[in-house]
């Protein structure tokens, strides 16, 4: 068989192709309640066997490889450490401040486990509890595999996720820029690199480029985004390839991304503009990430995209 997936129950799950890691996904984890515990994927690997992901770094210790989050949800902090505040009390500027609102996703159940020659799928049951113990938001998630190409260098990772309010008031996804601080729309499925890959080159859809500086592409809108890092230690590069897809709202997504202080990249749909959800409704998003071994040129993105779409 191709795919290996192996379950540590009450913990993680790993995949592995011809015996290369693709990713663990711990499900049920034992971070800090600081850090806003949520199900992570790390390692993320690419084909070569290269980490592309970083976990509890110690400038954000709540980024957490790749993983859902919500900075600002209703007052509510689903993202982890301190809040933006923009007014904070006692008449001093804005910051950031440790509230009691840090909430959590806790795992439910599994509804699918499957692992054939033609993939992986699994559906998992999650709930999102506040700090003060309330659930507000009952998720059902979708993680796939079904493309390994070992002759192009890469694989792709399938994401999707339907929320619904279960609380008895509209819920308000924001984020710090909505609430006040400048292209800091961070929020959503949400990737951490690897420190060496500080400094790399962004591309995204419609020409949009830049290298080592974020300034001239945060918070733009695109399709795609990707982001090349080259690795310590060994003589290669990696891309990550982050596509919306067209059934998402706000699509084309408007990115959060990070490349000269630290690598990261986020689906940022509300990177400045709130989307409320009413009482009983539903917010569906798919997202794809795709992990490519080498430095991908704009031509080689385009193409894969063109090859996806048939």
């Amino acid at each position: 068989m191709d795919f290996q997936l192996t379950h540590v129950y009450g913990d993680c799950l790993e995949l592995a192709y011809r015996g290369r890691p693709l990713f663990r996904y711990t499900y049920m984890p034992e971070t800090p309640a600081v850090e806003a515990p949520k199900p992570y994927f790390h390692p993320l690997y690419t084909l070569d066997g290269d980490v592309v992901t970083l976990f509890r770094p110690h400038d954000h210790r709540w980024h957490h490889g790749l993983a859902m989050t919500c900075a600002h949800l209703s007052g509510e902090n689903f993202w982890g450490g301190g809040t933006y505040v923009h007014r904070r009390a006692g008449g001093q500027g804005p910051g950031y401040v440790v509230l009691d609102n840090i909430g959590r996703q806790a795992h439910q159940a599994w509804d699918q486990i499957d692992c054939t020659p033609d993939g992986v799928v699994l559906r998992e049951r999650l709930l999102w509890i506040t700090q003060a113990g309330a659930t507000w938001i009952n998720e059902a998630r979708r993680i796939a595999v079904t493309e390994v190409d070992p002759a192009r260098g890469c694989w792709r990772l399938e994401f999707g996720t339907r929320l619904t309010n279960v609380h008895a008031e509209p819920l308000v996804f924001s984020s710090p820029t909505v609430e006040g601080r400048p292209k800091a729309g961070y929020g959503g499925l949400f990737w951490r690199g690897v420190r060496a890959f500080t400094g790399g080159a962004i591309l995204m859809g419609g020409g949009l480029e830049a290298e080592g500086d974020e300034a001239d592409v945060i918070g733009k809108a695109a399709p795609w985004l990707a982001f090349v890092g080259q690795h310590d230690g060994v003589d290669r590069s990696a891309t990550l390839l982050f596509l919306d897809q067209p059934g998402n709202p706000r699509y084309p997504n408007k990115w959060f991304v990070r490349a000269q202080a630290f690598a990261c990249a986020s689906f940022a749909l509300t990177f400045d503009e709130a989307y409320t959800l009413p009482p009983g409704a539903a917010l569906a998003l798919d997202y794809h990430i795709v992990v490519g071994n080498g430095a991908w040129s704009r031509a080689q993105i385009e193409a894969y995209i063109s090859r996806a779409a048939r």
